[in-house]
């Protein structure tokens, strides 16, 4: 498989965030390593974490966390793929992502084995929100279909479909979805969809939609990025992590 070493994506040196300084945890998931990267403000700062999209976590996800420590949020961003392995192309991508579409139960352990790392880094799980960005948007739905126990579940221009045998009757947090109306990849169909469902099983949510907003729209630099939905959605996720994060 074609792949770039991770220190050419985000650059291993430690970054700074107004007074905070990231740096880069490496951590095991059933023997095999990874590499994520934590920052945070203060030692009771509450927690955030980060699901990559299918590019791997790279400078994107970084930049992500550390607008949220300026904010005062201890965030560990998650890596879903392993050391060193970030896809530059598309058919890599695709392999990544379906190994685990296919395997439900390995993704899960890979976002709980990211999170018991940020733990270990000092990070309150105990008063966390997850959230993620396209292919990191579907495993956090994932991880809250499963009943982890965290206040909140976000997903950015995200999968959001079922699986056959899954539903939200476990969910224990909020959960919080910002799609982009002109995303052609995740349709409205499937929006309706998931909301009906959250309905159904009573979870408490609150769904969004940004009009001309295409598939991965707060990618900074690309031809999807949309400035007006992508500081729409921040805003609306701040005032979120606000609200659920006491």
């Amino acid at each position: 498989m074609r792949h770039l070493l991770a220190a050419t994506l985000f650059a291993m040196a430690p970054l700074a965030s107004l007074g905070a300084t990231g740096e880069t945890v490496t951590y095991e998931v059933n023997g095999k390593p990874y590499e994520g990267y934590y920052i945070s403000p203060s030692a009771d700062a509450p927690l955030v974490v980060i699901m990559h999209d299918w590019d791997g976590l790279t400078d994107y996800e970084v930049k992500r966390a550390n607008m949220l420590a300026d904010l005062g949020y201890a965030v560990f961003a998650a890596d879903l793929f392993g050391a060193g392995v970030r896809p530059t192309e598309i058919e890599d991508k695709r392999q990544l992502t379906g190994e685990l579409y296919k395997d439900r139960a390995k993704m899960r352990a890979l976002m709980l084995g990211a999170i018991d790392a940020a733990k270990a880094k000092g990070g309150h799980v105990e008063n966390a929100v997850i959230m993620g960005y396209c292919f990191g948007g579907a495993t956090v739905l994932e991880l809250a279909r499963s009943g982890a126990d965290f206040k909140g579940f976000a997903t950015f221009h995200g999968g959001l479909s079922t699986p056959e045998g899954e539903d939200y009757s476990k969910t224990q947090g909020q959960i919080l979805v910002m799609h982009g109306s002109a995303d052609e990849s995740v349709t409205l169909d499937d929006f309706v969809a998931l909301a009906k469902q959250l309905e159904a099983a009573g979870v408490k949510h609150e769904m969004i939609t940004y009009s001309g907003a295409p598939h991965a729209f707060t990618a900074f630099g690309t031809d999807r990025y949309r400035e007006d939905a992508d500081k729409r959605s921040w805003r609306l996720f701040t005032e979120f992590l606000e609200e659920t994060l006491k």
